[in-house]
């Protein structure tokens, strides 16, 4: 049997700025799962991700997507997976359907396939009625859900957010789960940070936490409750007890 090719894997990943930010750091999303990474803040979850997507080099270690080595080929890589940050950059003077077209026309793909795509994104994230408005007027909620579009309109396999849900109305919020669901659903991988720990728990199907750029705990929601002898609370009671006891150590 072949064995399976993760979606992503990590490797003795270590980043240091004036401290260690990520510190040899092994971790490993598997295809098709939706992976919510955790941590404080300063845990070194955002630098983590950005090197993932190739917007940082690393000091050292390994960054492997679908078997691709995305330091030695980061085009490879970038090909399959899709980055999308807490502060959305789009251009203010296109509508959102002249955007996605314009990102799928770097992306080298057909009118004939990128302009159904680009409509479909769009309606799924309720910005149908707003789809040849320009984005300068745009709320931050509505800019987020553009940004988002951009990034799933070449199809990618891999899908890293980085607390894309801070600062969405409920129903701005409603419509990005949606999409990430239904992404899951047909087979794609998510890897996401957040600070709102009820859609970790709604959502992920496992649950890494991060503290001073180390995993200290990872699993579903119910292994890490029998890990830490928790059987009956929240992921957010279980995550300040994991951290606190992390700090008592350190």
């Amino acid at each position: 049997m072949t064995p399976e090719i993760s979606a992503l894997a990590l490797r003795g990943l270590t980043k240091r700025f004036d401290r260690p930010a990520v510190d040899t750091l092994d971790l490993t999303v598997h295809p098709g799962e939706f992976y919510a990474l955790l941590g404080p803040n300063g845990a070194g979850k955002t630098t983590t991700l950005r090197m993932v997507a190739g917007l940082l080099k690393p000091d050292a270690g390994a960054v492997a997507i679908f078997g691709i080595d995305a330091l030695r080929d980061p085009v490879a890589a970038k090909q399959v997976m899709a980055w999308v940050s807490d502060e959305p950059m789009i251009y203010d003077k296109l509508t959102p359907l002249e955007y996605l077209e314009f990102v799928a026309g770097l992306w080298g793909i057909e009118p004939k396939v990128s302009h159904p795509r680009a409509l479909a994104l769009l309606a799924s994230l309720g910005l149908a009625p707003h789809q040849n408005e320009r984005c300068e007027g745009f709320s931050k909620g509505m800019r987020q859900k553009v940004a988002l579009a951009g990034a799933l309109v070449h199809d990618p396999r891999l899908i890293i957010l980085d607390e894309p849900l801070t600062g969405l109305d409920a129903v701005s919020a409603r419509h990005v789960k949606g999409l990430l669901t239904e992404r899951v659903r047909a087979g794609c991988t998510v890897i996401m940070t957040t600070h709102i720990l009820e859609v970790a728990e709604r959502m992920a199907d496992r649950i890494g936490v991060i503290v001073a750029g180390r995993l200290i705990a990872e699993g579903t929601l119910t292994e890490l409750r029998q890990q830490n002898g928790h059987t009956d609370v929240s992921l957010e009671e279980l995550f300040i007890a994991l951290v606190d006891v992390e700090a008592a150590a350190a």
